[in-house]
């Protein structure tokens, strides 16, 4: 089962797929996508794991989440967007090729035993990029925001903290 959790910058997204996952499993894993650039991003990442506790089987892993031993589990993917940039930048911006490897692992999740909640950030609520690289980046995320909401049983929106269900 997919759930897609989306919404925008501090809206409670990753709060809810947490919370979620533990109504769901007394062992939850955690699969965080973030590359870890050290500095500040790097103690924001420990700070988040020791917050998420005991209880959690915590992966870090840039791509290849498929890979990683999560059958019969309660799975949070935390987030789509960081696991995108991956893609993209590894991929030399290659809009098309990032698409296509998020796409993959998506397809080879679904067929995985398990409950997965994805998480992501909703667009078009915010400013437009002012770069290329960035317009490039926001159709890439918006493309496979709907890619995962397509193929999800559930997809919630959260606004303000507050869980708006909008499909399931």
């Amino acid at each position: 089962m997919l759930i897609l959790v989306t919404g925008g910058a501090r809206s409670g997204k990753s709060h809810y797929a947490q919370n979620l996952a533990l109504e769901l499993s007394d062992q939850p894993v955690y699969v965080a996508t973030a590359r870890n650039w050290g500095g500040d991003f790097g103690d924001r990442i420990q700070r988040h794991k020791d917050e998420r506790g005991a209880a959690w089987t915590n992966f870090e892993t840039e791509k290849a989440v498929s890979q990683l031993p999560l059958s019969d589990r309660v799975v949070v993917i935390d987030c789509i967007t960081l696991w995108l940039t991956n893609f993209f930048l590894d991929g030399g911006e290659d809009v098309d090729g990032a698409l296509q490897e998020l796409q993959t692992e998506i397809d080879t999740i679904e067929q995985i035993p398990g409950t997965f909640i994805i998480v992501t950030n909703e667009l078009g609520m915010g400013v437009h990029a002012d770069t290329d690289m960035g317009r490039k980046f926001t159709d890439l995320q918006g493309w496979a925001n709907q890619y995962v909401a397509a193929k999800a049983t559930q997809v919630v929106l959260m606004i303000s903290g507050i869980p708006v269900r909008i499909k399931g």
